[in-house]
């Protein structure tokens, strides 16, 4: 008899994880195939989205930490919270901690030869950790807010690691020339980019305004048709990097 009223509690909860878990598929999927040139390994991407998982436990460990230390100095009705929590606690943990694992992870592999893998391996991180990050946003609020992060937070974490990817990729091929200065300096863009664009996402969204609401939606919509143009751009203009052999150590 108890595992007769189980049974339903356990669809349910798949239901939840599958609604999580789908878009986070669906785009790793487009990004994937638009990789024209040749596509990355089941195993290197594997290790992408785990890191992406790990990077989301990483990071609400500094988050909690970084926020008992801000609500110790500053209250929370405090205008100047939002702004310090949104733009500079979560937007650097969370990209400070995709990069990490990001970097650790591919910057040394072999496959990783041409401009777009940067951008496949930055992606395939952020959507690991927007899965994690959904799949529990999921199990605790219910299947609305798998609707509603469907078509907000999941993608919006991907267009964060397509800017991520981009000078991810453009740093590596820096470094395979030699031009170790220039390469360190797209390596700070690609936190630093997608830390502005991902604290900008999260002030707007806690707009409590009907304009608010508007400003968000038009936000959104932006970056969304900027970062998939871009995807496509990148895709159609890859290319196999050059190594100068006399300057880049190997």
């Amino acid at each position: 008899m108890f595992f007769f009223f189980l049974e339903p509690v356990l669809i349910y909860n798949w239901l939840l994880i599958l609604a999580a878990v789908i878009p986070a598929i669906f785009l790793m999927i487009k990004v994937y195939q638009s990789d024209r040139l040749e596509p990355e390994s089941p195993y290197l991407l594997w290790k992408m989205v785990t890191g992406g998982i790990w990077s989301a436990m990483v990071a609400g460990i500094l988050e909690w930490i970084a926020n008992g230390v801000l609500t110790s100095y500053v209250s929370q009705k405090d205008p100047i919270y939002n702004v310090i929590m949104y733009f500079v606690i979560v937007a650097y943990a969370e990209e400070g901690a995709k990069y990490f694992f990001l970097k650790r992870r591919s910057w040394f592999s072999r496959e990783f030869n041409c401009q777009y893998d940067g951008v496949v391996y930055a992606v395939f991180v952020a959507l690991g950790f927007a899965l994690w990050e959904n799949i529990s946003y999921v199990m605790i609020y219910g299947f609305s807010t798998a609707l509603v992060r469907a078509v907000t937070a999941v993608p919006g974490h991907a267009c964060f690691g397509i800017f991520m990817g981009i000078f991810y990729g453009l740093a590596r091929g820096c470094a395979y020339l030699g031009k170790n200065i220039r390469s360190k300096f797209f390596r700070v863009l690609a936190v630093v980019v997608p830390a502005a664009l991902h604290g900008s996402y999260d002030y707007v969204a806690s707009l409590n305004s009907a304009e608010g609401q508007w400003i968000f939606l038009a936000f959104i919509a932006v970056l969304f048709f900027i970062s998939f143009h871009l995807v496509n751009k990148m895709s159609k203009n890859d290319k196999y990097f050059q190594i100068d052999r006399r300057n880049y150590r190997f």
